[in-house]
């Protein structure tokens, strides 16, 4: 089986007749809903195939593999790609539009350009649309409002993780995320450290969770009194990274005890304890921000995420 990747690398399977004699690397010419566009084919292992298969993903009809002049013309269109956007960020700032134009994209036909934008609010372009009708003759003109999350899919990159990011690699959809996510985890709540370059918090916030929730489930809760081999004392938070508990002792003195070395009383233990809205390790680093900035702003809204490419 061959396959290209399109936008956001989203693999499709491609249906190509023996007869095209196609390798792998080739450069071909496939027909979407956007119209004619370049992918570049490849073999896909018997293990990819066999996902593709599995989830009933639509194959991409194949037009033909790109000659010497069909690459010269890519270069070209490329060329074009890169005037229309300027001529359109042009015509943005001269109608004083809230907008941020993210990419210019032609079809290989040239029958069809594409403006990706992002924007707080909806944009009334009707305006701009007239004058990009004068700039861009004979041609479908699309304006496409999308999510600062799909901009970042759309543009690629790599994480914190130094990997590229997994929403123009593998994710195709986009969970929503809260604070309480990285708070659960015991993360230091800094801006830098929680999210990506979306300005957004991290996708990956939420591919641990359940396992973090899950064992704090089998580790003695917040707040209970508790027998160790210090005396009695109560929890007041957990790492659930080395399966350890934080005890405050009658003396006021916080130690760090092994989950299965300490045990659960039934007795009141009059010890204050500073609750919080994070319970768990690293809690005190909420009061550790690099400035003095609204998390919440970070979470996912409307605009974080529109689908639409």
């Amino acid at each position: 089986m061959f396959a290209v990747k399109l936008i956001k690398n989203k693999q499709y399977p491609v249906d190509i007749p023996p007869e095209a004699n196609v390798k792998h690397g080739d450069m071909i010419l496939v027909l979407t809903e956007k119209g004619e566009e370049v992918a570049q084919a490849y073999k896909v292992p018997p293990q990819v195939e066999s996902i593709l298969i599995r989830k009933k993903v639509p194959s991409v009809p194949f037009l033909r593999v790109m000659t010497e002049d069909d690459l010269k013309e890519y270069e070209n269109i490329k060329k074009m790609e890169e005037q229309g956007y300027k001529d359109c960020l042009v015509l943005i700032k001269q109608h004083n539009l809230q907008m941020n134009l993210i990419q210019c994209k032609y079809t290989f036909d040239k029958r069809k350009v594409t403006f990706y934008y992002t924007a707080p609010e909806r944009v009334d372009f009707r305006n701009l649309l007239k004058d990009l009708t004068k700039v861009f003759k004979r041609v479908r003109i699309d304006l496409k409002h999308i999510g600062v999350r799909d901009e970042t899919s759309l543009c690629c990159g790599n994480g914190l993780c130094g990997r590229p990011f997994c929403c123009c690699t593998f994710k195709r959809q986009f969970d929503s995320i809260n604070i309480k996510l990285a708070l659960d985890q015991s993360m230091p709540i800094t801006p830098s450290k929680i999210s990506g370059t979306c300005g957004r918090l991290l996708c990956c916030l939420n591919y641990e969770y359940k396992n973090y929730i899950e064992t704090a489930k089998e580790m003695v809760p917040i707040g209970s009194g508790v027998m160790t081999e210090d005396g009695v004392g109560r929890v007041c938070a957990l790492n659930i990274l080395t399966n350890k508990v934080s005890v405050k002792l009658s003396d006021g003195k916080i130690k760090e005890f092994p989950s299965n070395e300490v045990e659960m009383i039934d007795a009141d233990v009059n010890i204050e304890i500073d609750v919080n809205s994070s319970n768990y390790k690293y809690a005190s680093m909420q009061q550790q921000s690099e400035e003095n900035i609204d998390i919440k702003q970070f979470e996912d809204d409307r605009n974080s995420s529109t689908g639409n490419i």
